[in-house]
């Protein structure tokens, strides 16, 4: 009994050996590199169209927090009032002092 169940235990060892032996053998055929050199692009591909995808919701979630509706457009303020951001003053902008 025990020499029956080591030859089962052995052949299939060995058949499973065989499998793993042609798919690593095939793997490495010109075949099998194109294959998974474009498996790899397409997941690549589809790694950066998630990445732009989260990009674009968090951006347009910063907007919402922010008040911002699209891009340069100001938020509106209680009272109908709309916030303008102004640039600080040119300090080498000519003067009306004296001028009068």
């Amino acid at each position: 009994m025990s020499r029956g169940v080591w030859f089962v235990a052995g052949a299939g060892v060995g058949v499973y050996a065989v499998l793993r032996a042609r798919r690593v053998v095939e793997a490495f055929t010109p075949d099998g590199l194109a294959d998974r050199l474009a498996g790899l692009s397409l997941g690549l591909h589809l790694f950066g169209a998630e990445v732009r995808a989260g990009m674009a919701e968090k951006e347009t979630e910063v907007r919402d927090r922010l008040g911002r509706t699209s891009h340069g457009t100001p938020p509106e303020l209680s009272g109908g009032h709309v916030a303008i951001a102004t640039s600080p003053p040119d300090d080498s902008a000519p003067t009306r002092e004296g001028n009068d």
